[in-house]
């Protein structure tokens, strides 16, 4: 639930009663990243997952916008039946459509008003912000995805850079949703979330027809998260075909509620895994709710796999809000030498250690890779106190690396 005043915005989170309190003027608490611009008449998209905060954020950069919030049951009644009033509505505000972007929040709701928006884009040169959770059903009905009128903004959990002195368990207990991440009581609220709408908001969407097999299928996510995808095993696991695991695993990647890691293989030999994705949950914190975890040291197998996780958010938030075209991939040996993290076509590698004293021997891998491919940086992101450098090898801690990514030093990802 949200409440919104004219100079603070108010965040609600939701589920318990003790976690159903307001943070007043998150504004001022979270600045986000994402900056949308746009020049006059200008239309975009923005995506992302539900509770990243994609709401707040436009109330709180647009406020003289006109607002359509199809959630609002009265509001999707009376445009999903007649959706040429929306046309009607904003010809009668014509001015104030033309001094801000008009702005339509879950806007996959109602495919049909993209056809209104198009005609007042063309004849009127208005802008618009279309906000949604996911493209997947607007493709999947044909609507009108206003033919590269609109540019994609992408927002994405809260980043490194947008938190004040940020502590690491919490981070990858809590997951970096901002109700989540801001509440005592996330593991309510993540459970919630994860029953709620991962799962059923889905097969109210329409994506999926066999709510049993996709709700056994997310229960197999939390432990293969980061990891190879197995579609015969999980097939197995779940009681249905690998060819619907494939169509579930899209789902998630198109509802922006995971992300497929392709391997790297510029130079692919008979020893390099060259087929095989991983793939990663959008959030850390709904990975532990969906493995069972909860991190109460930073050490150990879980840790690592929940490190390596924050750090590919921390990348994949970069690359987006950065409009860079550069992809993260892995490599893998057959062996079983890895490299987490893959770069700028193979010049930028990235290996995550969890531990605070990586020794000489844990660097294997990546020494590896680089006498394979000669990239132009290695580093590897450790738990350690200080950087340091380890044969030739930058280590870097976490904390270290991260500010370096966000202040656009050196190490920027081009």
């Amino acid at each position: 639930m949200k409440c919104y005043s004219k100079k603070s915005v108010f965040f609600r989170s939701s589920t318990s009663e003790k976690d159903t309190f307001c943070y007043l003027c998150i504004k001022s608490m979270i600045q986000r990243y994402l900056k949308i611009n746009l020049p006059e008449s200008q239309s975009a998209f923005l995506w992302g997952a539900r509770k990243t905060g994609k709401s707040t954020y436009l109330r709180t950069q647009f406020p003289e916008s006109i607002y359509y919030d199809f959630l609002l049951s009265e509001v999707f009644l009376e445009l999903s039946t007649h959706p040429e009033r929306f046309r009607q509505q904003i010809l009668a505000q014509l001015d104030k459509a033309k001094a801000h972007p008009v702005i339509i929040d879950e806007v996959q709701k109602i495919p049909a008003i993209l056809n209104e928006v198009h005609w007042l884009i063309e004849n009127h040169g208005l802008g618009f912000i279309l906000c949604g959770s996911s493209a997947r059903k607007l493709r999947r009905g044909h609507a009108n995805l206003l033919g590269g009128r609109a540019w994609r903004y992408l927002m994405l959990p809260l980043v490194y850079a947008e938190l004040d002195k940020p502590d690491l368990l919490t981070i990858l207990n809590r997951g970096l949703l901002p109700a989540h991440y801001l509440s005592e009581q996330y593991r309510k609220s993540l459970m919630a979330y994860t029953i709620d709408y991962l799962q059923e908001e889905v097969f109210a969407e329409g994506l999926t027809r066999n709510l049993p097999a996709f709700s056994r299928f997310f229960e197999t996510l939390g432990f293969c998260n980061g990891e190879m995808i197995n579609y015969s095993k999980i097939a197995s696991d779940t009681g249905v075909s690998s060819k619907t695991i494939k169509e579930y695993f899209q789902i998630l990647v198109d509802t922006l509620l995971g992300y497929y890691v392709l391997p790297f293989n510029k130079r692919t030999g008979r020893d390099i895994i060259s087929r095989t994705p991983k793939f990663y949950l959008f959030d850390t914190g709904i990975a532990g709710i969906l493995s069972g975890r909860e991190l109460r040291e930073e050490k150990g197998e879980a840790f690592g796999k929940a490190l390596e996780h924050y750090i590919f958010m921390e990348l994949k938030a970069w690359l987006s809000y950065h409009d860079s075209l550069s992809s993260i991939q892995y490599w893998r040996s057959k062996s079983g030498l890895e490299v987490d993290f893959v770069l700028q076509n193979g010049n930028l590698a990235i290996e995550v250690k969890s531990s605070s004293n990586v020794r000489s021997k844990a660097l294997r891998s990546i020494k590896t890779f680089r006498e394979l491919y000669a990239p132009q940086k290695c580093i590897v992101i450790t738990n350690e106190r200080s950087p340091r450098i380890s044969d030739g090898l930058e280590l870097l801690p976490w904390r270290d690396f991260l500010e370096r990514l966000w202040n656009n030093d050196s190490l920027a990802l081009l």
